[in-house]
Order: C-alpha cells, then structure tokens, then sequence
C-alpha cells in the first residue's frame, strides 16, 4: 500500500490528465482508504496552508508584471534593439529570436509565454523570409528555455521557496547559465543557417548611432532585472515585495513611457494573470499534498539511503540526477518536477557536499529542458498548436539544439564555480 498512491500518479500520467488532479487525488487516496489513522481533512487542511505563505505572494506578482509587459509594447522594443545586433548575423532572425528570449528573460519569467509570443509576432515573419516552419518552431522553443533561468524567472523563486534558500541568490546565479544557453543557440542558428542558406536581415551590422537609439528605447526594460537584483541586494525590498515593485513598474513604463498600455486592456491582463497563476498554485497545493504523503512513508529518507549507497561522489550523483530528470521531464511537467523531487534530492546532494545553489540551477535547466522534449513537453504543444505544426518536424529540426543545450548542462553541471561564484561574490 505504500506504493498505492504512486499506481495511481502514472496511471493518470498515462491516461494525460492534469498534473495538478493526479497529484491530488493519488494523495488524498492513500489517507482515504490506507489504514494511516489519518484523517483526510488534515491533508486538506495542509494544501491549503501550502498556499498561505508569503513568500508565495512573489509568484502571482511576477506573473501580472510579465502579462503587462507583453501588452505594453516592451517586446517590440526590445526585439527592435535584438535585430539591431544580431540581425547581420547568418539566420539573421533565428539570432534575433534567441537574443529576444534572453532579455525577455528579466521580463516575463515564463517559457510558455515567451514561446507563445515569439511564435505568434517572430514566426510568421520567418517564414515570409524563407526560413523553414520546423526550424522557425524549433528555435522559438529552445530559446524559449532561456527565460526561466534569467530572473525573475517562476521557477528560480519556486525552487527558493522549496530549498528555503536565497532569492536574491538564485536569481544572480542564474545570469551566467542563461548567457551561456543564449551562446551556444546563437552558435546552432549559426551553423544550420549556413547550411541551409538562411540568410541574415541586414547586409552589415546596424550603425552604432541606431543601436544607441534603440537600446535608449529599451532600458526600461532592460533596467528590470538588475533593478530587482539590486533592491534584494541591498534590502530595500523582500522577494515578494520586489514583485509588486515589478507590477508598479510595469505599468508605469506602460502607461507613460511607451504608451501602448490602455485602461481597457487591463481585464484581459488580469484574467491571463489570474489563470496563469491559478494553474501553478494549483499544482503547488497538489504536489504539496503528495510531499505530504511521501513525509508520511518517510520515502526522501529512504531514497536518499539508495542513492547514498550506489554513490558517494558529488560527480556521480549529479550525473544520476541530470539522467533521472531529463528522462522525467519527458512526462512531467518542470513544475510539478520541481516541487516534488527538490524534498527528495536536496538532502542527498547536501549529504554530499553539493551546494544547494547549484543543484537549484542544475534542476531548474534540465526541467525546463524537458519542456522542448516529446511526448509531453509543454514548450511542443505551445509552439506546434500555435503554428498548426506537426510535431514530428519539430522533433526533427529540434536535435540540434537539444545537443547544445544538453552540453551546457554538463558544463554548468560539473564547473560549479559558473553558478556559485556571483551569488558568493554579491548574493
């Protein structure tokens, strides 16, 4: 019976039900018709106590700021400012759009939206250009990965939350990572543009008076990410509170600055909100349920006993982890992975000398990874259903930079100083 609830979660898995249910009912049925002594309200009652936290609040928060920047014009800024750069470049807009994810990075914090977006304005652009559906999907997906690693993304102040480690932290450790993921796509668009003939969008990089220009127009944005890490930094405000200064920002540089943001734009920028972060509390409470019942049979414990037994090497436990999370993020989703496995791995890595820093940023880029890979990955079913593209030429096109991404992870993996030396300097 200890395994009961487990059953159950990859059944569900299986028959494609919401993450959030089968967590949920897979809890809620052990304490139900195991013989726990335990009453089911209990539960309950924790799931509930999961979501009253306050340093829960930074995560509604982060998302209304993203959800207003996507509609005050500020991605069309800097988009402007990325062609500026990169657009000289083979696979000019291939460039671009892998440029544009890293900035939006300080913005929205979302992979799913930044892949929405970019599929929606970038997308159809590159195809007028010649560029190929596939490769035009698959480039907008793995750029995509670099949002939630550059702060505020969701998931860097989720695993804080879980790890009960820094904020401020693991967003300045997750700078270097993100450059390094934008590198080696820039890299990919590169040689697969070459191949194919991409061509660039300027004939010579843009005068440095327009890049001056255009980077003016986008500081505001740009301003973000930094400005956070610097009031976490010196304690002006805490990580909840920086993103209702986020939110405050937002629509001041909306409404005044460029403009684009209008007064009846503001419901639909409250529902998206409000059913983006419904979607992940959901799945916060769920999982917390099952972290509950996995207390319960003392199961972190007994994983951490079988780890520690096939491994004492730092080395060899993050190769065991990289493998177990990227096979798991094919079925998962990087949220509910996280929330889940950082109970149950935390405490190994700790026993074993690892920081807890590092293993967040290791966790955070391999799920987020697992949103680019089949057959569940979410980042698929936001850019094939957005672009009526079949996933099968995805799959195909994505290769390359699955590769490249998988090779930054055993970098970042195993040259922890990459991660854990600017969160030692000014974390």
């Amino acid at each position: 019976m200890v395994f009961f609830p487990m059953v159950i979660l990859f059944v569900f898995f299986a028959l494609n039900i919401p993450v959030a249910y089968c967590l949920m009912v897979s809890a809620l049925s052990y304490f139900v018709f195991c013989p726990t002594g335990m009453p089911a309200n209990v539960v309950i009652q924790r799931m509930i106590a999961s979501a009253e936290s306050f340093p829960m609040l930074a995560i509604p928060f982060f998302i209304l700021a993203g959800t207003i920047m996507t509609y005050s014009g500020i991605s069309s800024s800097l988009m402007s400012f990325a062609e500026c750069l990169t657009g000289h470049m083979a696979g000019g807009l291939g460039q671009v759009n892998v440029l544009l994810s890293a900035m939006m990075g300080g913005v929205s914090g979302s992979s799913n939206a930044d892949a929405a977006m970019q599929a929606k304005m970038l997308v159809p652009e590159m195809e007028k250009r010649g560029y190929g559906k596939g490769f035009s999907a698959a480039v907008t997906a793995a750029s995509a990965c670099i949002t939630p690693v550059i702060p505020p993304g969701i998931t860097l102040i989720l695993y804080a939350f879980m790890a009960e480690v820094s904020v401020s932290k693991m967003f300045i450790a997750g700078y270097v990572p993100g450059i390094l993921i934008t590198i080696a796509l820039m890299i990919v668009v590169t040689i697969v543009s070459r191949k194919k003939g991409y061509k660039p969008v300027r004939e010579r990089m843009a005068p440095a008076g327009e890049i001056g220009r255009e980077f003016v127009r986008s500081l505001w944005a740009l301003f973000m990410p930094f400005g956070l890490i610097l009031g976490l930094r010196i304690g002006i405000f805490t990580a909840s509170e920086a993103g209702a200064v986020s939110v405050v920002y937002c629509l001041l540089v909306g409404f005044f600055v460029y403009k684009e943001l209008k007064l009846e734009m503001l419901p639909q920028i409250i529902k998206e909100s409000v059913c983006s972060t419904c979607s992940v509390m959901l799945i916060i409470v769920s999982a917390s349920a099952f972290s509950y019942y996995m207390s319960w049979e003392r199961i972190p414990q007994v994983i951490t006993e079988m780890l520690t037994s096939v491994t004492t090497s730092p080395v060899g436990l993050l190769l065991i982890i990289n493998v177990f999370l990227l096979i798991l993020g094919m079925f998962l989703e990087g949220t509910a992975s996280l929330i889940i496995l950082t109970p149950l791995l935390l405490p190994v890595a700790k026993s074993l000398g690892i920081d807890p820093i590092h293993l967040g940023i290791v966790m955070v880029v391999n799920i987020t990874m697992g949103g680019m890979t089949p057959p569940f990955g979410t980042l698929i079913f936001v850019v094939c259903s957005t672009l009526k593209l079949n996933v099968t030429e995805f799959v195909k096109e994505s290769l390359p930079f699955i590769a490249a991404l998988i090779l930054v992870l055993l970098l970042i993996t195993y040259c922890p100083p990459l991660v854990t030396t600017l969160p030692d300097l000014f974390g």
